[in-house]
């Protein structure tokens, strides 16, 4: 139990005293920089899948007519 309580005691000491955290506006910038590039691959994605199926659309419609 002591190296548990040992742990916990060192974890908290690690992270009141020696982690440098950022500023709040640096957090704001990183998340708006993370979710726009979220934005901008979900959209390429979605492109991507819309193109995928619209050929595949095209060369099922293909066989199917033939």
């Amino acid at each position: 139990m002591k190296k548990v309580t040992d742990f916990i005691g060192a974890s908290y000491e690690e992270l009141t005293k020696h982690v440098t955290w950022p500023k709040t506006s640096e957090l704001y910038s990183t998340t708006a920089l993370v979710l726009v590039a979220t934005v901008i691959f979900a959209l390429l994605i979605g492109l991507i899948d819309y193109g995928f199926q619209a050929g595949m659309d095209s060369l099922y419609k293909s066989f199917i007519n033939s």
